[in-house]
């Protein structure tokens, strides 16, 4: 197999790519607005939720979090066959992330001053309203840099798909590697395309994160 790079190969693997980038880009949407969902709302559970909640939830997120993320695709692949690959991607990335993103969301609502908390309390707000209109507009203010980091986590782990079929743009440049024999220029054109999406966001997130210091 030769290595020499061929411009015009390059080239001609673009297209191909672009398809990948497309279900990549679905992935890492989609998974991220599960995430961020799914992340709050265990957070919020497990901060004033009850110990009969708590504690399986606890020992839930615990075990997504300390097993691999292909294993985690590969279980739900063949345990859900009625889904398509890509659905089962999604909501696996998703709740992946979930359980991180939920320690966000928790080192937020700690980040709060308890004044805020003795406050809406002399002031007899319902609990639903404390937290709707005093805990999680201050908390999600103090996480959105952070979220933001694991977006671009979830974005680089999208290739993980590949073992449960689903051609992301990795799996689409070897695919088009192995229809040539010539795997060098694919793979270099997928890992710039992934720095061309992956660096200007993280640009955009240490700006936000300047911008939300107090």
């Amino acid at each position: 197999m030769s290595v020499d790079w061929s411009w015009e190969r390059a080239i001609e693997s673009i297209p191909f790519l672009l398809e990948g980038f497309k279900i990549t880009l679905l992935a890492t949407v989609a998974g991220f607005i599960i995430a961020a969902i799914l992340g709050l709302l265990v957070a919020v559970l497990r901060r004033s939720g009850p110990k009969v909640i708590t504690i399986p939830l606890r020992m839930v997120t615990e075990f997504i979090r300390l097993t691999p993320l292909v294993v985690q695709l590969l279980f739900a692949y063949f345990l859900l066959p009625q889904f398509t690959a890509l659905q089962i991607g999604i909501a696996v990335l998703g709740i992946h992330y979930a359980t991180y993103m939920a320690e966000v969301y928790r080192a937020g609502i700690d980040a709060v001053p308890r004044g805020q908390w003795e406050a809406a309390r002399a002031l007899s707000l319902p609990a639903g309203r404390t937290w709707r209109a005093v805990v999680l507009p201050q908390a999600i203010r103090n996480t959105v840099p952070a979220l933001g980091n694991y977006a671009i986590s979830l974005f680089k782990d999208t290739p993980f798909l590949f073992a449960i079929t689903v051609v992301e743009m990795v799996t689409a440049a070897q695919q088009y590697g192995a229809r040539n024999f010539q795997y060098l220029e694919p793979i270099t054109i997928a890992g710039v395309i992934f720095l061309i999406a992956s660096y200007p966001t993280s640009i955009l997130i240490r700006k936000l994160e300047k911008s939300l210091v107090y």
